[in-house]
């Protein structure tokens, strides 16, 4: 029973080893992961503010530079960084590519999907402008500036009805703006709709009084 008992002991302390050993591991491991954690946002923190000066400065190559000097793939920020610097630097199919990064990396983000809206149509690659605004009202579909900038497109087309659909979305959330009083009158305008089209241009001559677009199209209603 003696030695039974001591050999219960003994496996008794082994494991205690084991244990405090796993545990040291595991809290030695926390701890570099935490500093390495510390040190990489310290590094991404000032590649960023560097690239934000070199930005407002107007030196587009260095913006880019720092921050490629901290790339990491599967970062969601440094790719929305990059594809907006290298839009600004005029290197459109490079900042289309980084913005598809950042929206694989977050499907459900809003921003990456405007972002990629800028070196798209640059590069007149409007289905590709088009397929966004739908990713993004797919997502949030009372989205006014998607709405307007869908109105407008289709607008530039000449279908109007396609146009409607979209503006009328605009005109119901925000009743009085400008931009889309007019564009919403035009568009009314070329569809035949005159009591609309004229209703319109009257309020949009309420919000700027001397409006010329709108003094124009009433021009057109007889």
């Amino acid at each position: 029973m003696e030695i039974l008992k001591k050999m219960q002991d003994a496996k008794c302390n082994m494991q205690n080893v084991r244990l405090h050993h796993s545990l040291t591991i595991i809290l030695l491991l926390f701890c570099s992961l935490n500093l390495f954690s510390q040190t990489n946002y310290t590094d991404l923190r000032t590649a960023f503010t560097r690239s934000q000066e070199y930005e407002g400065r107007g030196n587009f190559a260095d913006a880019i530079s720092v921050i490629k000097a901290v790339y990491q793939e599967d970062s969601y920020e440094i790719n929305l960084r990059l594809g907006w610097v290298t839009y600004l630097s005029g290197s459109f199919t490079e900042s289309a590519a980084y913005y598809q990064k950042a929206i694989k990396l977050k499907p459900y983000a809003l921003e990456p999907k405007f972002g990629f809206v800028y070196p798209a149509s640059a590069l007149v690659n409007w289905d590709q402008v088009i397929s966004q605004y739908n990713d993004i009202l797919a997502i949030d579909p009372q989205n006014t500036l998607a709405n307007y900038r869908l109105g407008s497109i289709y607008y530039g087309r000449k279908d109007y009805a396609r146009a409607e659909k979209y503006l009328e979305k605009v005109i119901n959330l925000y009743p009085f703006d400008y931009d889309s009083m007019l564009l919403y009158a035009w568009t009314s305008l070329k569809l035949g709709k005159l009591r609309e089209a004229q209703v319109m241009f009257n309020k949009v001559l309420l919000n700027k009084p001397t409006d010329t677009s709108a003094l124009e199209g009433l021009s057109l209603i007889k």
